[in-house]
């Protein structure tokens, strides 16, 4: 049997990991141009909504065309590669695994709110090493290698005011899920507290565009208590690789030590940014989520 090396297989076993990092994120980039136009013919136009998990969870026909077309471009130029896509699932084996969200923000992309993006992260060996955000209708590229953090090219840093007061949070809790989980009033008293605690808190509706707008400089901080990781893993490098800081939370549905981009809640902070009563209210949802699902599976036993 030949135990000649195929030229995909060489590239990955000899290529440098920066060099390979590089290359990642240009593939992530150009995946997430791939689908500019026809998200953007798409956008404003008379478009069929269906429901996931709930009437707060949208999809369109363009969600699942827009990644089927990403798919297909990673794999055609990476096949080495497994996908985890939020519309079909994981496909494919490899060395690289990637998370595609192809619109983060859909209910804003279904009703014509420009703040929605593609996001695209490749992970070997449980680390980020490349991923890439896009606005298509900004047409801001927001991307990270394992060396710097970039939009539309130029190198980034993030920075925030040092003190909550004046600072701008996004976020988008509570919604009805958090209502279920926190009780309504907490979930209410929580987010009265944050209202009072930070000059600005706006909920614009896409965990991913928030946090490459934290990672810009052009907010102060995000929070959120139900994502995934097709939502947070590019966003994560790119925070990280701008200066920015990532707080994951487990919320008790994942074990404690996961990896950041697999826990469905986190705090995300600019560069210079202290922030007690955010973390102290972000903190408090977790440990209490986390209390309440040890008391589920004590009662289970």
């Amino acid at each position: 049997m030949s135990t000649e090396k195929s030229p995909a297989s060489s590239q990955a076993v000899f290529e440098p990991a920066h060099a390979r990092s590089r290359r990642l994120m240009d593939l992530a980039q150009s995946a997430a141009l791939a689908v500019r136009e026809p998200l953007l013919d798409a956008f404003r136009s008379a478009m069929v909504v269906d429901y996931k998990v709930d009437l707060h969870d949208i999809v369109t026909v363009h969600d699942k065309h827009a990644e089927a077309t990403i798919r297909a471009f990673i794999l055609e130029h990476e096949p080495r590669s497994a996908i985890m896509g939020e519309e079909g699932g994981q496909i494919g084996a490899g060395d690289i695994q990637w998370y595609v969200d192809p619109i983060d923000g859909t209910a804003n992309f279904a009703r014509g709110l420009a703040f929605w993006c593609v996001s695209i992260a490749a992970v070997i060996n449980e680390e980020v090493v490349a991923g890439a955000i896009y606005d298509p209708v900004a047409d801001l590229m927001f991307s990270a290698d394992l060396d710097a953090a970039y939009l539309n090219g130029k190198v980034i840093r993030s920075h925030a005011v040092a003190d909550e007061a004046q600072a701008t949070l996004i976020t988008g809790y509570p919604v009805s899920r958090d209502f279920r989980l926190d009780g309504r009033e907490v979930a209410l008293a929580n987010m009265g507290t944050l209202v009072e605690t930070f000059s600005t808190l706006r909920r614009p509706g896409s965990a991913a565009l928030s946090i490459a707008h934290v990672a810009a400089g052009w907010a102060d901080a995000a929070a959120g208590f139900g994502v995934n990781a097709w939502d947070v893993a590019a966003a994560i490098l790119i925070l990280k690789k701008a200066g920015g800081r990532y707080e994951p939370l487990t919320l008790g549905k994942v074990a404690p030590g996961s990896l950041d981009y697999l826990c469905p809640g986190y705090i995300a902070t600019g560069e210079g940014a202290n922030y007690p009563r955010l973390d102290h209210v972000a903190r408090s949802i977790s440990e209490t989520r986390i209390a309440k699902a040890a008391e589920r599976r004590v009662r289970d036993l």
